[in-house]
């Protein structure tokens, strides 16, 4: 929850290789009070079976940028083991590894406003924007 002297942030991610969300993905969050601070780890979450961080930890009084580290290989290796599993005529077609084992996202804040940063995420691409 944002305040007059703070911003708040959450986030969630839709796995757009299959247009459903991507649970249990870790979510760090950190901030800095200016663009030469250094980054302060804040503590993270996990996305839930709707894919949403719910309990993000709030952001410091004096915060100006925010970064949502992602750890998206461990959500992408379980799917692509689960899909293994249930065809296991594709396990020999040389697709292994994860293109993408993490997403960083930095951006700025304002006191009193409330950021919501969706990640659209697939095996070989990511988008994000300031949603509501």
């Amino acid at each position: 929850m944002s305040t007059s002297t703070t911003a708040s942030v959450s986030t969630h991610i839709l796995d757009t290789s299959v247009g459903r969300p991507a649970p249990g993905v870790a979510v760090q969050l950190s901030a800095r009070p200016g663009r030469e601070a250094d980054w302060q780890a804040l503590g993270g979450s996990a996305t839930d079976v709707d894919g949403r961080c719910k309990d993000l930890p709030a952001l410091p009084e004096g915060t100006t940028h925010v970064r949502l580290d992602f750890e998206v290989e461990p959500y992408f290796l379980k799917k692509q083991a689960d899909a293994q599993q249930d065809a296991p005529a594709n396990r020999d077609s040389g697709a292994t590894g994860v293109f993408f084992p993490e997403v960083a996202i930095t951006f700025a804040v304002n006191p009193g406003e409330h950021y919501h940063v969706p990640l659209l995420l697939n095996p070989f691409g990511y988008s994000v924007y300031r949603g509501s």
